[in-house]
């Protein structure tokens, strides 16, 4: 295509109008062709849920934007990344998808510079320190990383290949100034295809544009600011074309997914949209843009972020809370909704993983033979595993729907409860299958999740031995206590106890100190409940409390 003219002269609309540039009805969504995965997703492009269809069979390209490293990641950030975590984890583990991730890193940028500046250190240092934060904040809430982390800076020569090409295509001009702007022109109503652009302005800051939607993709160096050499000087990438081009040099022209939170939506996705396909002179770049719902403070209109001063960051937050826990506060809430965050919803995340790991420790009591019930409706639980497992599998195919997920396995879980109440005579068969393929299932789709049911690992399981042992201990000295008289007075008529027996008067101080065991032990993370004169044990976050 030839280069355009200034915007408004007759030849740029001549340009235009031979050129056949895409008219409004152009903006279609193509569905892709290809292997149907079965899910469904909501789609940014159409503004609702299409077929996910990969180009190819059970491989999933997958790009997302990462963070600019100028500061601390914070909560926000913590939310988008970890429900797309869950999203990929869904893809891999239910419906078989090889997802292949990869991640930018910025760094270099406005405000990478601007903070370099003020703690007089140099903007790679800076970058760096903060590119290994998030690496291991992610680490602590078991995010997993892509294939492949890809820095901005290690890619200037391909991003300047990029814009020479974009150049060359038609649709980017260069300014007496040294800066390469994209002609948004240059593709008519093709550009709006995430957004309704009626009334948006364009980047603010540069002069030398020809319309206000134009953005830069290539930056004239300024004095103290880093800088590369390129055909139009010295200067940077604008901050748009380093998606696109990492992105397609591993790619190329098609990709499947392209996520991030919904402020990327406009102007950043929107500008790889336009960029992308300008480069590759295709009609459709990415297939699917998926964008996760802001996180807000409760009571709070403003999403939390840096410039709002308003953010809790990764690594105060897990002084209070676990990976666990946000993982779960994640999962209530559909991953493109906006979600509140405040004590009161970490608090209700807390007691469903509470609720959840009560039952496996319950259900695995029972099958040990530790918990005795009254004989359980087998039947009716096979029917409501059955009819979880095939609802749990409608629901994340229907757009990742972990709402409703989590709705399903609560109450096959509050069915198992219904069943599992304790009793001190237990007449007829027991049912130890069903609640076993009820655990085993209940972990198998929290580990889809990352939810980890089972924490204590390594040095941990030298606690767990030194915990099973004194409270094995214990429950003797216990049945010991609670042994009573050998003879209790009976009836000569009838010949039944007069009255209940009782533990042996000198046996109560043991039984007192069992108790005081198990209520010392409790606030130091280690739960007893006494079956009867059986007890079993678990291990809770410290200060916990449990329900019997």
């Amino acid at each position: 295509m030839l280069r355009t003219k200034s915007k408004g002269s007759k030849s740029h609309l001549l340009s235009l109008k031979n050129h056949n540039i895409c008219s409004r009805a152009e903006r279609k969504w193509i569905k892709p062709a290809g292997f149907d995965t079965g899910v469904k997703t909501y789609n940014s492009l159409t503004k609702q849920k299409e077929p996910l269809v990969l180009a190819q069979e059970r491989i999933a390209t997958w790009y997302s934007c990462g963070p600019t490293v100028y500061d601390h990641a914070h909560l926000g950030h913590a939310c988008s990344y970890v429900r797309f975590d869950i999203l990929q984890r869904i893809l891999s583990r239910i419906f078989e998808i090889n997802v292949i991730h990869v991640m930018v890193i910025t760094d270099i940028d406005d405000k990478i510079i601007q903070r370099s500046l003020e703690q007089n250190i140099s903007p790679t240092v800076l970058a760096r320190m903060h590119e290994e934060e998030f690496k291991r904040d992610m680490q602590a809430l078991r995010v997993l990383p892509p294939a492949v982390y890809m820095r901005v800076t290690d890619n200037i020569p391909q991003i300047v290949a990029f814009i020479k090409r974009i150049i060359g295509n038609g649709h980017a001009y260069v300014t007496s100034q040294g800066n390469v702007y994209f002609d948004t022109q240059s593709i008519g109503n093709r550009y709006g295809k995430l957004v309704n652009l009626g009334g948006i302005a364009g980047e603010l800051g540069a002069q030398d544009k020809r319309d206000p939607r134009d953005f830069a993709l290539w930056k004239a160096s300024k004095p103290h600011e880093p800088h590369w050499e390129s055909p139009w000087g010295q200067g940077r990438p604008g901050w748009h074309i380093e998606c696109s081009t990492i992105a397609s040099s591993v790619f190329g022209s098609q990709l499947d997914i392209h996520s991030g939170g919904i402020d990327l939506a406009f102007p950043h996705h929107e500008n790889e949209i336009a960029q992308s396909e300008a480069y590759h002179q295709c009609e459709q770049w990415g297939n699917y843009f998926l964008h996760s719902g802001h996180l807000h403070l409760k009571g709070s209109v403003e999403k939390m972020s840096k410039s709002l001063k308003n953010y809790v960051t990764i690594k105060d937050f897990l002084k209070s809370y676990t990976a666990n826990e946000f993982r779960l506060f994640c999962l209530l809430t559909r991953y493109r909704s906006a979600i509140d965050y405040s004590d009161a919803s970490m608090n209700e995340a807390r007691s469903t993983l509470s609720t959840i790991s009560a039952f496996c420790h319950n259900a695995q009591a029972y099958m040990q033979g530790h918990l005795q019930c009254q004989p359980t409706e087998e039947g009716i639980l096979w029917e409501r595993l059955s009819a979880t497992q095939s609802s749990v599998r409608k629901a994340l195919a229907d757009d990742f729907d972990t709402p409703k997920t989590m709705d399903a396995i609560m109450s096959l879980i509050h069915h198992g409860n219904c069943q599992l109440q304790p009793a001190t005579k237990v007449d007829g068969p027991r049912s130890p299958a069903v609640f076993g393929a009820m655990l085993s299932y209940v972990r198998e789709i929290m580990g889809v999740f990352e939810v980890d049911l089972q924490p204590v690992l390594g040095a941990g399981r030298v606690l767990n031995n030194v915990v099973e042992e004194l409270v094995h201990f214990r429950s003797k000295v216990r049945k010991f206590a609670l042994s009573v008289e050998d003879q209790a007075p009976q009836d000569p008529h009838t010949g039944s106890e007069i009255q209940k027996r009782h533990p042996q008067p000198d046996r109560v101080p043991l039984l007192k100190d069992c108790d005081a065991l198990r209520n010392n032990l409790a606030p130091l993370g280690v739960h007893i409940k006494d079956r009867g004169t059986n007890s079993t044990w678990e291990i809770t976050r410290r200060g916990e409390t449990r329900k019997d």
